[in-house]
């Protein structure tokens, strides 16, 4: 087994981001004593904005929700989520 690196202590999240994005964690970690956590209670941040839509379509996603029974808005969200989804598996294949 190789010896594993120290660490460093970082003073903020931004020196941390930099440091990991140019180091490879496994000379710091070792994975294969790895475990999988599941945090039940987190909840993801999300950000509120406002976006203008064509009135024909708002209403073709409104018709299309009501039909689901969820809020149009939910919807939106699962529809955007699912084709940035696609985008980033059409970009990088290997994922």
């Amino acid at each position: 087994m190789k010896k594993l690196k120290q660490i460093p202590d970082f003073k903020n999240e931004a020196e941390e981001f930099e440091f990991w994005s140019t180091h490879d964690s496994g000379e710091y970690v070792d994975w294969s004593k790895a475990e999988e956590t599941v945090f039940p209670n987190l909840k993801l941040s999300s950000e509120a904005i406002s976006m203008r839509l064509p009135a024909p379509l708002l209403a073709h996603i409104k018709a299309l929700a009501n039909e689901k029974g969820v809020p149009y808005q939910s919807l939106m969200k699962v529809y955007l989520s699912d084709k940035v989804d696609e985008e980033l598996r059409i970009a990088s294949p290997h994922h």
